[in-house]
């Protein structure tokens, strides 16, 4: 595997020269500081691109291209944005950037109850709790029609979750799940989101998926000619929040998005983490089915619990079997000739470095990752070599 490591840009508390103390080569990262739907220029990716080789590294893959929400929507000026989004890849093409990171998500990226759950150890892990969640949507953001999405049960349970909660521990949560954009210091407001959600009235799953299907068809044929791969980040979590549509989430999804558009630039980013959020996704059999499909590796593991609750936990400890998805891709990157990048993705905070800038994303958690990942890759190569020398 191609080892790789987030990085934010310039303002992130992560340095470049940390990265690289980290031992990996390549870097994912993204043009942050340009608004979603806006074209990258040339000279902004050159710019991005050799302040990452002055440090002996190369930005090998973006993580990630935004999908502006008109294209999600397929409304007001959809068309504009995907002719940005085609001359924002092909302007990467003409830097050398073939691997292409992007989502498909109404709204929020991604979304965590809580940013700073306690391990036993006193380290530090995000959780998703939808008891938790629930609370916020309905008695927190109180989004209109929001209770009739949950049973009577959930609505007692979260209810008695907030009853128990101070008003600091409450404005935390608020703040944890309105976060916003990856690489973004500014969080949501709720009369944002509230616009937001209004707009999405009226589409549902299958009115999502053919606009993602309508997108992929517009840029993946491009995608193709340049030689670019592009690979949808799954859904995080892997079902619906805000009762918004989620398209990305099970491998049903997963086949049905790759048939709709069959040229090999369409592809998957392969993340453990959120596909494993959902138990009933075999992750093994997703390589197995879709693997010359697969562009990109975010590796890490999660603890599921009762409901729809799940941490994140130790990148080989939890409930995805790990050293066979590993050994499985191994095989797969062996067959096909080629080396995937992969990165750790998120880590535990650790007590010495105090806190992060993004959560998920400490220096020493996510060194932790890649070093059990790096061992286990090298141990079952050396037991493949001895089952098959």
């Amino acid at each position: 595997m191609q080892q790789t490591m987030r990085w934010y840009g310039p303002q992130d508390g992560v340095t470049l020269r940390d990265i690289a103390q980290c031992g990996v080569q390549g870097i994912v990262t993204a043009l942050h500081q340009i608004p979603v739907g806006e074209i990258w220029e040339v000279k902004d990716i050159r710019e991005r691109q050799q302040l990452i080789r002055d440090e002996g590294l190369e930005w090998t893959v973006v993580e990630s291209l935004p999908v502006h929400e008109d294209i999600k929507r397929r409304g007001g000026a959809c068309q504009k944005y995907l002719e940005n989004y085609k001359t924002s890849l092909r302007n990467l093409a003409q830097c050398g950037i073939t691997v292409i990171t992007y989502n498909f998500m109404p709204i929020l990226d991604w979304v965590r109850t809580d940013h700073g759950y306690a391990n036993p150890d006193g380290t530090k892990a995000l959780l998703f709790d939808e008891t938790a969640f629930i609370f916020f949507d309905v008695y927190l953001l109180k989004r209109p029609g929001a209770v009739d999405g949950y049973t009577k049960e959930q609505l007692e349970g979260a209810k008695a979750y907030g009853d128990a909660l101070n008003e600091q521990e409450k404005a935390k949560l608020f703040k944890n799940v309105l976060l916003g954009l990856p690489g973004s210091d500014e969080s949501f407001t709720p009369e944002k989101i509230l616009e937001l959600l209004q707009a999405y009235e009226g589409i549902d799953d299958d009115a999502l998926r053919k606009n993602l299907v309508h997108f992929l068809s517009e840029v993946a044929p491009v995608a193709q000619e340049l030689g670019l791969k592009l690979a949808i980040h799954p859904d995080d979590p892997p079902f619906s929040v805000l009762g918004l549509p989620r398209v990305v989430s099970t491998e049903k999804d997963i086949a049905e998005i790759l048939y709709a558009v069959q040229e090999s630039a369409n592809g998957l980013c392969y993340c453990t983490g959120s596909l494993g959020a959902q138990p009933n996704n075999n992750l093994v059999r997703i390589i197995e089915q879709h693997g010359d499909r697969i562009h990109f590796l975010h590796l890490r593991n999660v603890k599921r619990e009762d409901g729809k609750r799940f941490r994140e936990s130790e990148h080989l400890s939890g409930d995805n079997p790990m050293e066979e998805i590993i050994e499985k891709l191994l095989l797969l990157m062996n067959k096909n000739q080629t080396p995937l990048p992969m990165r750790p993705d998120h880590g535990f905070l650790h007590s010495f470095e105090g806190k992060e800038k993004y959560p998920g994303y400490s220096l020493i958690g996510r060194l932790k990752g890649l070093a059990e990942l790096r061992g286990a890759e090298l141990g079952i190569l050396y037991k493949l070599k001895q089952t098959n020398p």
